[in-house]
């Protein structure tokens, strides 16, 4: 078990403080380095002997997002957010594709912005998200770089540097997870309470970094803090996607009760056991998705990839003409 110390990492130091709202360097850090320790002994160790690097490199995608570099940043952008509350028009049936999703979302768009074209400036990419799906993408690199990493040990052949390329997949990776363990980034609530306000909460957006930098700083967050909370390996089974959306919706329902916290004054008071408690939930919870991601990628890695013949075949049964491929298939 690691201890870490308060250090400014790159992402503060470079990124504009609107923009620096996604744990902090310690946040993301302590959630993989303990999704790293509960990693079980037929998982991927081995990443582990990258611990520091994957928990430095994972503030890597907030150094993506400066308007300074405005094509990265509006690529990046909506992958750090999956605000619900104006996805559930989808109902059950959130697309299984990034790119279906955004033309579907553009057609709610237009739908709306005949009749609210106020309530329609957000109804669009970049202020509903894609966080689940730059999960599900970094998934698929890690499982594809697992099996590259299999290949390589039964040639026998040096594996440092497809190692070391899966360390950075998973810090990639695990910065989204972080994210949405953060209720702030699953919900429009996301820089203080947004729209009707019956319970007077803060409408501010200092009320996102003062929660995931300055209380989780202030409290000095370990890892050590919240590890027995993560449990055993879950999620193996079943659809991993539908696993990634209730992960999210776990933490929307929770955004509630930061506001509470601040109205209280407890995240104010790093001595509060009630809001460190809550701290150490949200990030057990950060880092059992993690831990059960990485399990699960390194299992299936194991197994020879299969998937719908030529997808981007127009003869494809599934086949998306708007998109031009086949949709991710349900196992």
């Amino acid at each position: 078990m690691r201890k870490i110390a308060l250090i400014a990492l790159s992402l503060l130091a470079t990124v504009p403080a609107t923009d620096a709202l996604a744990w902090g360097g310690r946040g993301h850090a302590v959630i993989d380095f303990a999704a790293l320790d509960t990693l079980p002994a037929d998982g991927p160790v081995f990443l582990r002997n990258y611990a520091d690097y994957i928990g430095e490199e994972a503030g890597a995608p907030d150094t993506w997002r400066s308007s300074s570099e405005p094509f990265s940043k509006i690529d990046e952008d909506p992958n750090h957010t999956w605000f619900l509350e104006r996805l559930r028009f989808f109902g059950s049936d959130v697309p299984r594709s990034r790119h279906a999703f955004i033309l579907a979302l553009y057609r709610e768009h237009e739908r709306v912005k005949a009749t609210d074209p106020k309530a329609a400036e957000r109804l669009n990419v970049r202020w509903t998200g894609t966080l689940p799906y730059a999960v599900m993408e970094g998934y698929g690199r890690i499982v594809a770089g697992m099996r590259s990493l299999r290949a390589k040990r039964s040639r026998g052949e040096p594996t440092a540097n497809i190692e070391r390329t899966l360390a950075f997949y998973t810090a990639w990776m695990s910065h989204y997870i972080g994210d949405g363990a953060n209720p702030h980034h699953a919900s429009i609530h996301c820089e203080g309470w947004f729209g009707d306000n019956p319970k007077g909460y803060v409408t501010t957006g200092g009320i996102h970094g003062g929660f995931e930098i300055g209380y989780a700083d202030a409290i000095d967050l370990q890892p050590a803090d919240f590890t027995k909370r993560i449990g055993a390996p879950g999620r193996q089974d079943g659809d991993l996607f539908t696993h990634v959306l209730q992960f999210l919706a776990d933490s929307n329902a929770d955004v509630e009760t930061i506001f509470a916290l601040e109205k209280r004054g407890i995240l104010s008071d790093p001595k509060s056991r009630e809001g460190r408690d809550f701290v150490y939930r949200r990030a057990a919870a950060g880092s059992a998705m993690l831990r059960d991601l990485l399990v699960r990628a390194w299992a299936e890695s194991a197994k020879p990839g299969k998937g719908d013949p030529r997808p981007q075949d127009p003869g494809n049964a599934h086949y998306d003409p708007e998109t031009g491929t086949a949709p991710a298939p349900l196992p």
